[in-house]
């Protein structure tokens, strides 16, 4: 049976490459994007849902498809305001997987990230970790909790400190071996490869860290 995907977060870096595969996917027959901005150009298997996403039980009645991909990520840059970016990095996923709880859809998968956990000091890892905590207390059947290590791709948005990174990471992450490999670099695109091949093998798996993603973006799947 052809499916239906939902995306959220289709406009950033990830997003927009999954929005990208998923079009291109014979397996699904209809792509539900919720967003705050329509994006032109879509062909007619996509269906937009303009809104305030931070209040995503508005959405309740549309919220209905076999798998949902939360995407979703805000800088300190775009959200200074700490409530603000706990409503979006927090919120917004949280939301997203009590949602699919309620609507019977069983494969839930979020962008997380690499040192994530709600006991850290540092905001930004504990916000993930409670986010994770969170989604996992729902007990959606297939849950998937990707943690990237740093995301490399072209993004529409100006990070000076982030090209510094480009230029500097490669020479460190020759020292990145063992254990440690998973803290080196991984492409936007293969973190959406991964999703769409966890979409289709449903894995035991729950937590997958950025060396494990990789191996799942290259899973020949067959299904």
């Amino acid at each position: 049976m052809k499916k239906t995907a939902i995306i959220l977060g289709a406009t950033g870096l990830t997003g927009t490459h999954l929005l990208k595969l998923l079009i291109d996917d014979n397996r699904y027959e209809k792509i539900k994007l919720f967003s705050r901005k329509k994006i032109e150009g879509l062909p007619s298997k996509v269906e937009q849902f303009i809104g305030n996403i931070i209040e995503l039980e508005s959405f309740r009645p549309d919220f209905n498809a076999d798998v949902v991909f939360c995407c979703i990520g805000t800088t300190l840059k775009k959200s200074p305001d700490k409530n603000v970016y706990r409503s979006i990095d927090y919120g917004i996923p949280t939301k997203a997987a009590q949602l699919s709880k309620e609507n019977k859809i069983e494969t839930f998968m979020v962008i997380s990230a690499l040192g994530a956990n709600p006991d850290s000091t540092l905001f930004y890892n504990k916000l993930k970790g409670e986010m994770e905590e969170k989604v996992l207390s729902y007990n959606i059947k297939n849950t998937f909790i990707l943690q990237p290590s740093y995301i490399k791709g072209d993004r529409n948005e100006n990070r000076p400190l982030e090209r510094i990174y480009d230029v500097l990471f490669p020479l460190v992450s020759l020292f990145l071996v063992g254990k440690l490999k998973k803290y080196k670099t991984i492409k936007a695109t293969t973190i959406t490869d991964a999703m769409c091949n966890l979409a289709a093998l449903k894995p035991t798996i729950k937590k997958i860290e950025s060396d494990q993603i990789k191996k799942y973006a290259i899973t020949k799947n067959q299904n």
